[in-house]
This record gives structure tokens, sequence and C-alpha cells, in this order.
């Protein structure tokens, strides 16, 4: 056992106390991950807690710039500042770190992965690997697929997006808020820039006064060209934060190049990575949230002909997955799994 442990990597998690940081410990115990050592790290008001892992206290240690002497993995997750500030000097400590922000997506020489998608180009790796935004590997990991088999050339995306995109403590607002609705109390939002309880809006991220799309729906548009390798795919795409708890939706219509069927689409998503179809009419049972949560797989169902368009060209369908796990968490851990590291093998 000693002698296992000791050739196991040291990982790190930055922003361990985050929603996206719990579910990276249980992540990696869920799967298997091999851990010889965990450090976890956050800011100095959380140093002395602990977080348990694998049946042992993990003592929480302030994140300074020497972190990450003898870490071989970082997983990050606690926002893009912290990730341009210490992402660098975790990759000059000896590092390979796995990026949940979008500091570096966008960055030519940094790869943008979804394992089901372009795994290979975890070898292009420099120091730092960019794990994609929620909404962009909810839509894509069921799209990839389809691509392969009939390039899709136009797609539009509309998001119902869970508080658990906007972290712990937006989905404690969430509960909070509702209950004060239900108890006729005014509650004034700390998080959302609106009330959350029985209402939706606009993506709380800021708008292009020149475009008037919100950062969340550039996000997608510029990420999902930079994965598929295609930038001359058409992406229109509308976020809404929606008052769910956990787990994502988007309702999806995507034009190919060639007539596609929907059995053709079914065919596909049946033996997709990363995909379960959930998609019963009789019952009128498809993609939720609820089933979604806590979930690994992409659920998607709907799936029938867009009647707008009389070529036989375009799909609509709707899709649900776990924004904390697949559009987070789940994702970075695989990507740690596939790292050609001396102490993986």
């Amino acid at each position: 056992m000693e002698d296992k442990v000791s050739n196991d990597p040291v990982v790190a998690i930055v922003g361990v106390t985050g929603a996206v940081g719990a579910e990276f410990i249980a992540t990696m115990d869920k799967r298997g991950f091999r851990v010889g050592k965990l450090k976890a790290l956050a800011s100095a008001r959380s140093a002395g807690k602990t977080v348990s892992f694998r049946g042992q206290s993990v003592v929480i240690e302030e994140l300074t710039e020497r972190s990450f002497d003898g870490v071989d993995i970082a997983l990050f997750s606690a926002g893009g500042g912290i990730s341009r500030t210490y992402a660098p000097i975790a990759v000059k400590a000896g590092a390979v770190v796995v990026d949940n922000s979008s500091a570096f997506r966008m960055d030519p020489n940094v790869p943008l992965v979804i394992p089901e998608i372009n795994a290979s180009r975890i070898r292009d790796h420099k120091g730092i690997i960019a794990n994609p935004n929620c909404a962009a590997i909810t839509a894509l990991v069921p799209l990839w697929p389809i691509h392969q088999k009939n390039r899709i050339k136009r797609v539009i995306i509309s998001t119902y997006q869970a508080a658990s995109g906007a972290g712990a403590a937006a989905m404690e607002e969430l509960i909070e808020s509702t209950r004060a609705n239900l108890n006729g109390q005014v509650y004034t939002p700390k998080v959302m820039p609106h009330p959350y309880a029985f209402n939706l809006f606009n993506h709380n991220t800021a708008v292009d006064p020149e475009t008037g799309y919100n950062d969340e729906e550039t996000k997608v548009i510029k990420e999902t060209r930079k994965i598929f390798e295609d930038e001359s795919i058409a992406v229109g795409v509308t976020c809404v934060r929606v008052p769910v708890l956990r787990a994502h939706c988007e309702a999806i219509t995507f034009e190919c190049e060639k007539p596609i069927s929907e059995d053709q689409v079914r065919a596909i998503m049946a033996q997709a990575p990363g995909v379960k179809v959930v998609d019963d009419r009789a019952k009128n049972y498809f993609p939720m949230p609820i089933d979604a949560s806590g979930q690994d797989d992409v659920l998607v169902g709907r799936i029938r002909k867009d009647l707008s368009d009389a070529s036989g060209h375009s799909i609509s369908m709707f899709v649900a997955a776990d924004q904390l796990l697949k559009g987070a968490a789940l994702n970075a851990v695989q990507i740690a799994e596939l790292l050609p590291q001396r102490v993986m093998a």
C-alpha cells in the first residue's frame, strides 16, 4: 500500500470549498482516480478547516505561491482571476493545470478539451489545459458525433441554466429566496442581479452593448468553433438563468450539410459516448434537470424534425446535463485521467 501511494500523483484542488471543488473530490473518489496525496487549497478564511477524502480529513491550506511545490496535477475552480495569477505559478512548479475558468480557454496555446471529442489535444498542452464552458459542454457532447457523420453547418441553442452554474452561493440564494417568497417575505438578492424565486432572466454575465450578447453566449459561440476546429460553423445562442438548483437544460436545433432523419439521430445518440437517450413520446418523458442531477451522461430527447426547414436538413432536440459534473468536475477529472504523466504510469 505504501509503495502504491508513493507512486501516485500529488493532486491539488484550488477552490476546494466551492460547489465544483466538492464535486472534484466526489468524482475522483467515485472513479477511483489515483491520488498519492491531496492538497486542499482555498482562501485564507477557509484555511485550517477540513474536507473529507477517502475516509481521511484533509486540512485546507491557504493558496499561496508556494502551494504547488511537489504537486503533479492541479485542478482549478476558483474563478478567472485566481487562475490567471496562480496557474502559471503551478506550471512553473512542475504541475499540469486543468482549469475550470474562462481564463485560458481561447488562448491558442491552451487545449480546450472535452475528452469525448478531442482527447488527442491533451498531448499538446504546455502546462495548462482548459475545461470548456458548461453550456458548451452540454451541447457539444451530443452534437459532435452527429457532426462527424453529417457536418453541422448551423446550430441554434437556447439554455435553461441552473443556479449551480453560479456556484454554491447562488444555489443557497435560490433556496432562501424561495423560502422567503413562500412565507410572504421580501428577499433582497445578494448574488443574482434579479429576484430568483419563481423567475427567470438573462444570464447574469455582462451584456456587450454593441452585439447585445451576454458573455456566456459569446463563450459558447467561440468555444464551439475552437473545439470543433471549424470557424465557419454558424452558432446562435440565448442563455437564460432559471430557478433550478442543479443541472442545465438546452433546446438545440441544428442544420446539417446533408438531409438527416430522426431515426439517424437516434441511432447516432444511442452509440454516442457520454450520452443517454431519454425520449419517450408516449409518456411525455424527456430530459429533465431532476433526472440529470448527479448523472455523468448528457440526457438527450425530444428528437424531432425541425418543421421550419422543409429541406430535411435540420433536427431539434432537448438536452440536460449536470453542470457540476460533466459541465465542470467530471470533465476535468476525465482530462486528468488521460494525462500522459510519469506519475500516472
